[in-house]
């Protein structure tokens, strides 16, 4: 009797073994580094996780599996990273071969005074910031209420992950994303060339960088870790760096439309353009190819794009694009605690101040800023032409935000 219940007990560890031997090795981008070691990132020892510290609030189900993997980390702590051991070699104006980049340009002048911003005290204003308003009731705004739990996994789609340094980055459209999954990229070694990871973030071509095989994104979690897969993303949300880059939203509007409209785009044409130029502008029989339509002088109009936004219709059929879509639906800013908030702004400032409490600021630098990026100053031109109750039905739109991420409310674009 005292054997074959031994042997049972044997039978069930070894499956529980495999089971998460299975969980903690089944993506090659591993989750045995899966503790941070960044100035804030709240890290803690193996030790001090495997003795319940700082995990109270954690499901049993999650405690288990950061003991499982805490010890996981001891084992693993000898694993060499090739990235940290090189530091940025050649050149500190990289060759750019992308005709994009080359059009754009890139501005390769000196910033002056780049420290003179207290990057610290910047940071505890905005988190400052963002925190009270999620935690304001009278401030209300759609999804805000919602627990991380309630988040659809293919709403986390724009989360990445770096295992490797403990990293995890919400990308938002038109607020220098390519350059941060550029720098992503390099960080994770996900993405080779002729057998050897990036170093260089300019390097890496515009098409595999928003290729979306390229990142590990927390909606790729339940094929990979099953019923687990809110577990661990709960853990590393808890351990990892949570950093997001935002914009004026009006702003960001605009950039879109230039990027997506103004140039000659054939998917956008196809599924934005085509319909908003019969809806709003009363055009039948439009060209098949955007070329075709732009040579006939057939552009969707800045006030076509506004009321595309506005038409109720629009989300009934669809989400947002993710190039118009607000902030708050990428990124969850009230689901999800974030270490650092940047802006596009003062892009420069907030990208070598994260690299450096990255302490990845010896084997990168950030791509330089684009010399023609959308400016503040143009709002009032391009909203010179929109209707005033347009301009107010668009704030309500983009209202949360304006207010979670500090920036002030256009008066002078909600007034006669």
């Amino acid at each position: 009797m005292t054997k074959a219940r031994l042997l049972r007990l044997s039978v069930v560890l070894v499956s529980i073994f495999m089971i998460l031997l299975i969980i903690v090795y089944w993506d090659n981008v591993g989750t045995a580094h899966f503790y941070l070691h960044t100035s804030f990132s709240r890290p803690r020892s193996p030790g001090a996780i495997a003795a319940g510290e700082d995990w109270e609030a954690l499901p049993d189900v999650d405690e288990f599996l950061a003991k499982l993997l805490s010890s996981s980390l001891k084992q693993n702590s000898s694993i060499p990273r090739k990235t940290e051991q090189l530091l940025v070699q050649g050149s500190n104006r990289p060759v750019v071969s992308n005709l994009e980049e080359n059009v754009r340009g890139y501005d390769w002048s000196t910033h002056k005074d780049r420290n003179s911003l207290d990057q610290e005290k910047l940071q505890v204003e905005r988190q400052r910031t963002l925190r009270e308003f999620c935690a304001n009731s009278s401030f209300t705004f759609p999804t805000k209420e919602r627990s991380f739990d309630d988040i659809p996994n293919y709403e986390l789609n724009h989360l990445i992950v770096d295992d490797r340094h403990g990293v995890i980055y919400c990308y938002v459209p038109k607020v220098a994303c390519t350059n941060w999954k550029r720098v992503m990229i390099v960080l994770s070694e996900s993405l080779l060339d002729q057998g050897v990871p990036y170093r260089n973030p300019l390097d890496i071509p515009r098409e595999h960088v928003h290729n979306t095989s390229t990142h590990l994104t927390f909606n790729k979690f339940w094929r990979r870790y099953g019923k687990f897969s809110r577990h661990l993303m709960k853990i590393k949300l808890k351990k990892y760096t949570k950093f997001l880059f935002v914009r004026d939203p009006f702003v960001r509007l605009i950039s879109a439309f230039r990027s997506k409209f103004e140039l000659e785009n054939e998917d956008f044409y196809r599924r934005f353009a085509v319909p908003m130029l019969k809806l709003y502008s009363n055009h039948t029989n439009l060209p098949s190819s955007v070329s075709e339509a732009f040579g006939a002088g057939l552009k969707v109009s800045f006030s076509d794009f506004i009321q595309y936004l506005l038409d109720p219709r629009t989300e009934k059929l669809a989400p947002f694009n993710e190039h118009w879509r607000q902030v708050y639906r990428l990124c969850h800013p009230c689901q999800i605690d974030y270490d650092f908030i940047g802006k596009l702004e003062t892009l420069d400032e907030d990208a070598a101040y994260l690299l450096q409490l990255l302490k990845v600021d010896r084997l990168l630098r950030f791509p330089p800023s684009y010399r023609n990026r959308t400016a503040s100053s143009w709002e009032d031109n391009w909203f010179a032409k929109i209707p005033l109750a347009w301009r107010q039905q668009l704030y309500k739109l983009y209202e949360a935000d304006f207010v979670l991420f500090g920036y002030p409310k256009p008066e002078n674009l909600l007034k006669d």
